[in-house]
This record gives structure tokens, C-alpha cells and sequence, in this order.
């Protein structure tokens, strides 16, 4: 197996990974007609981080995307922008 020996390249799939997920939970709370304090309440945090969560200030914790994909009925992989189905 060949190793990808350059980190530029990891990091820039990284980012595009991270900024997909980011408006996938942005897009799932709208789409369901709710505020950033309704899912915060859901979650157990702040408004303020939920939002910095949604904006990519902070990563979103495993427990937090496993109570999300509960939540909306939807996978954790659909969350992280792996996969595009929903169930």
C-alpha cells in the first residue's frame, strides 16, 4: 500500500470533508424548522457553540453527532458528508 506522503493534499480533502458536514447540520436544522437554540437544548450545549459547530469554529463532538443522527433519523456517515443517504 502507497502512503500519500503529502500532507498538503490530505489536509485540502480534510477541509472539503469538514466544510460539507458543516452545512449538513445547518441544512437538517433548517430543514426541519428548527433554531440553533432548539438543537442546542437537544444537545445539551450552548446556543452560542451549537452555531460555532454549524460555522466550523469547533469540531462537534462523536456523542453529539450520534445524538443528531438519533435525532433526525438519519446516519452518522450522512452527517460527515461520507454518504448521501440518509438511512
Amino acid at each position: 500500500m502507497k502512503m500519500n506522503n503529502n500532507p498538503q493534499k490530505i489536509n485540502s480533502s480534510k477541509d472539503r470533508l469538514n466544510a460539507f458536514h458543516y452545512k449538513r447540520l445547518r441544512d437538517l436544522r433548517t430543514d426541519n424548522d428548527k433554531t440553533q437554540t432548539e438543537i442546542a437544548d437537544v444537545l445539551g450545549t450552548s446556543q452560542t457553540m451549537y452555531a460555532r459547530y454549524e460555522r466550523g469554529a469547533n469540531e462537534i463532538p462523536v456523542r453529539h453527532i450520534i445524538a443528531l443522527a438519533q435525532y433526525y433519523h438519519v446516519t452518522a456517515d450522512y452527517i460527515l458528508g461520507l454518504s448521501d443517504k440518509k438511512i
